[in-house]
């Protein structure tokens, strides 16, 4: 598939560069690149290219960075509007996301997008609560109010436990007794789960592995009684409680686990994530009666398959391997770059959060080969697409630093704390390049200094 421009010409001859190039290089990315330039051609030549795809996967090389978030929105909205794509699902926690879910659909009692986003009140905010995520999740309810939203991640332990409590109390108050005795287990550690993981996982105090299990296989055991129970939203509600019902045990074995080494945490919250995005899935498909079609927003290091980098090789997996595995050609993965600029991260844990300049791309690495390319062809930005084969060009097969810039970002030890090698072209299926980005605009303007549970992409900060 050659790149084209807004105007439908190639960008070799666009720019009359195919005979000035000075690599091959430069000019197998020119076949694949559509500039980026605030039109819709671009996004028509990118859907050209997802085809029939039900998952499309939507990274970010940053947790901070406005552009990335910005055209994620761009994206989706064009998937839903064209593509009839049913769902939204971001790195995020169940219960947060479910209100902004039940305000897109009209359901709940929330008034503004600001209202929507409010239950992200744990560090770091600015994940969520931004301008563009609120304008994305006003747009969603003025304009695709049947399109649903959830949260994949599993960091919610005692906010999730609230929610089951509060179901089981509406509809089952036996049942919800039987629950509260089994959650009484993390009772003795309060609710720091930093004190949970230390306890439980060094054996000084017994976990509650079997206690949440044993209510997870009740609740399943008990599914058809308990929609039956909760009236006309039944099987909508009844969904809810039971993925937190399955985060509590998922998020349990994750701080249990953490001393073990990042790794298996790692593994197990992908993991999560994933399957969680598989019971999503299968939800809607029921509700739908047909396959569904769902937006993945997450870090370019959940999304980007981990076989491709050297994360890979220390034997982590993540989102993109997983829902590749599973799903083929169904799914479709894509990355996003920058070369310099601002990002919003803080420079320590649970710190308040800055404006941090981005140094440029170091020598060997992705970033700095497209940041080349685009200056040669006199654009800022472009989306690289997969040409006849289904692959990227294979100049991203090679093997070159890439970064990864989380909720922290510590430009003075930058090659050891954000570099690591990787082959985009296997990684990803698409790329989006933007040379120069921008900090994200967070709606609030102080983080909070202490939280309920540990800090969200503790301890990997993506």
């Amino acid at each position: 598939m050659r790149g084209v421009s807004a105007g439908g010409m190639s960008v070799a001859a666009a720019c009359g560069m195919t005979e000035r190039m000075e690599s091959a290089q430069q000019v197998e990315l020119a076949r694949a690149a559509v500039p980026l330039d605030g039109t819709s051609w671009p996004y028509e030549r990118f859907l050209d290219a997802v085809g029939d795809a039900r998952f499309v996967l939507l990274g970010e090389a940053t947790h901070g960075t406005h552009e990335f978030y910005r055209e994620r929105a761009r994206i989706t909205k064009y998937l839903i509007e064209n593509k009839g794509f049913d769902a939204v699902a971001v790195e995020a926690d169940w219960p947060d996301a479910h209100r902004v879910h039940r305000f897109i659909q009209r359901r709940g009692s929330d008034k503004t997008p600001d209202d929507a986003l409010a239950s992200f009140k744990r560090f770091p905010t600015w994940m969520w609560r931004n301008r563009d995520v609120r304008d994305f999740v006003g747009w969603l309810r003025l304009n695709a109010p049947e399109v649903a939203f959830y949260g994949l991640d599993l960091y919610s332990l005692h906010a999730s436990i609230e929610v089951v409590l509060a179901y089981l109390e509406k509809v089952d108050p036996d049942g919800a007794k039987r629950a509260k005795d089994r959650y009484s287990c993390f009772e003795h550690f309060g609710l720091d789960t930093d004190t949970y993981a230390h306890a439980a996982g060094l054996g000084l105090a017994p976990s509650c592995e079997v206690e949440v299990t044993q209510q997870l296989i009740e609740m399943r055991e008990r599914a058809r009684e308990l929609v039956q129970r909760s009236g006309d939203e039944g099987d909508e509600l009844y969904f809810e409680a039971e993925m937190n019902v399955r985060l509590v045990k998922a998020a349990e074995e994750y701080y249990r686990s953490m001393l073990r080494g990042s790794v298996i945490t790692w593994n197990l919250r992908d993991g999560h994530m994933a399957d969680t995005l598989e019971a999503v899935s299968h939800h809607l498909e029921r509700r739908l009666g047909r396959p569904a079609k769902i937006v993945v927003w997450e870090h370019n290091s959940h999304l980007g398959d981990a076989r491709a980098t050297e994360m890979g090789e220390a034997g982590e997996l993540n989102v993109g391997q997983l829902v590749r595995e599973r799903h083929g050609r169904d799914a479709f993965l894509v990355g996003f770059t920058t070369y310099e600029g601002t990002v919003t991260a803080a420079a320590d844990w649970g710190g308040k959060h800055l404006t941090i300049a981005v140094r440029p791309a170091m020598q060997g690495s992705h970033e700095l080969l497209l940041h080349s390319f685009v200056q040669s062809i006199g654009v800022e930005n472009v989306i690289l697409l997969p040409g006849k084969s289904g692959r990227l060009p294979d100049v991203l097969r090679e093997e070159r630093l890439e970064r990864a810039i989380g909720v922290v970002y510590r430009p003075l030890t930058e090659r050891a704390s954000h570099w690591f090698h990787a082959k985009m072209a296997d990684q990803f299926d698409a790329l989006i390049h933007i040379d120069r980005t921008s900090a994200v605009e967070p709606l609030v303007k102080r983080e909070p200094r202490e939280s309920e549970d540990l800090p969200e992409t503790y301890p990997s900060a993506l």
